[in-house]
């Protein structure tokens, strides 16, 4: 009903982990209680990394959550008082074992609005060098290098599953195709193909 007073929630934490915390949130409506869990998150980044022969390096990545490997773009939470572009240069260098001379936002979003404030931040990376990789103890990784057409067919087949990965390639190819930013248009982007891709 517009105009009508929302209660005041109770909002009682019921879950204090190292990466999120989940908050239960009781109030009334229409005389009847709603209950709903919120997950509070601190953040991540994801990087559209783009080595100087054009291609995309993404990483194959277990998650236990699904129970089998992902092709995704390298990810990772922030750290408390931790800069997006900071984390992303760091989770770059951790997973994929690059390191960028230039980095830019691209966007972010919000993963899953209906029960998390997760925020992503996207970025994209070029003028790649190679450094050691760094991954976190638990991480099984495998980095994987693709042409930007050959990242496209995968998606189209439905075999890029990972929403983060699919919001990062939405948010780079229309960057790409309104303004020229680092290697977006030089190398693995031609806005004609795009066109083309849409139509089909």
């Amino acid at each position: 009903m517009i105009g009508a007073v929302i209660p005041e929630p109770q909002v009682t934490v019921t879950h204090e982990g190292p990466v999120f915390r989940v908050e239960r949130w009781t109030t009334a409506s229409a005389g009847r209680a709603v209950v709903k869990d919120v997950v509070r998150h601190p953040g991540a980044v994801t990087v559209v990394a783009v080595r100087d022969d054009g291609r995309l390096v993404l990483v194959r990545n277990r998650r236990i959550a699904v129970g089998r490997q992902l092709l995704e773009f390298c990810a990772g939470k922030l750290e408390r008082g931790e800069e997006p572009r900071a984390a992303a240069l760091r989770e770059l260098e951790e997973e994929t074992g690059y390191s960028a001379d230039a980095i830019e936002p691209l966007g972010a979003f919000f993963t899953s609005p209906g029960f998390t404030d997760e925020r992503m931040h996207v970025f994209l990376a070029w003028g790649l060098r190679p450094v050691p990789p760094r991954p976190e103890p638990g991480e099984d990784l495998e980095v994987v290098l693709l042409t930007r057409d050959e990242l496209a067919a995968l998606i189209a087949q439905g075999l890029v599953e990972d929403g983060k990965t699919l919001g990062a390639y939405l948010l780079w190819t229309v960057a790409a195709r309104s303004r020229p930013i680092g290697l977006a248009v030089e190398a693995p982007f031609d806005s004609d193909e795009a066109d083309a891709e849409v139509r089909r």
